[in-house]
């Protein structure tokens, strides 16, 4: 059956998602502890966030005997919380960063991490943004926004990283992540109402 096997690659996504952003999680973390980057410890903050959306999208789908306009209103709104912990964490994060004067070394692994990122981010967000639109489910598709602000955080990662190592503007990293914190409550927001309108 179509559902069945769109659900089955649904599943299959999310575990990639949930392996992924773990191992990305570790390295930025112990990378960024090292070069006492803020950037760093929030990219890998963002990366167990969204391993929890990942984890949240593989209850979704291995519920599938569930009544599934339940399980999908329930999942979006839970996808959408993590939205705003992620926002809320940026946010801190960035504040901190500029308030405190916290100037960090410039990091080889976290430039290769951003650049890495942003080679798989974009896949799997097309891949999740197709198969949600295929099985008409709210909660992947507002997964499917999840993984792109992941991809947008790697950018800014790059951007912040990049202009530290070339131009000693360590700054930048910090500003970029409070203007991707305004994204991520729009988007949550986002994922929250549509997760009281669905009707899957």
């Amino acid at each position: 059956m179509i559902r069945d096997r769109l659900e089955r690659r649904a599943w299959r996504l999310s575990m990639f998602t949930v392996l992924y952003n773990l191992l990305e999680g570790v390295v930025a973390i112990v990378a960024g502890a090292g070069a006492g980057s803020a950037a760093l410890v929030g990219f890998g903050a963002d990366s167990f966030v969204e391993s929890l959306s990942g984890g949240v999208m593989l209850w979704r789908f291995g519920r599938s005997h569930e009544d599934a306009g339940a399980v999908e209103r329930r999942a979006a709104r839970l996808v959408g919380l993590t939205f705003f912990v992620l926002a809320a964490y940026v946010v801190y994060d960035a504040g901190r960063s500029l308030l405190l004067d916290e100037r960090p070394e410039v990091s080889a692994i976290g430039i290769g991490l951003a650049v890495l990122s942003l080679l798989v981010m974009p896949a799997l967000y097309l891949l999740k943004r197709r198969t949600a639109d295929q099985l008409g489910s709210a909660s992947l598709h507002a997964d499917s926004k999840q993984t792109l602000a992941c991809t947008l955080l790697s950018g800014a990662l790059l951007a912040g990283l990049g202009l530290h190592a070339a131009f000693g503007i360590w700054q930048a990293d910090a500003v970029i992540g409070l203007l991707i914190a305004g994204v991520l409550v729009r988007e949550g927001s986002s994922a929250v109402r549509e997760s009281k309108m669905c009707a899957c």
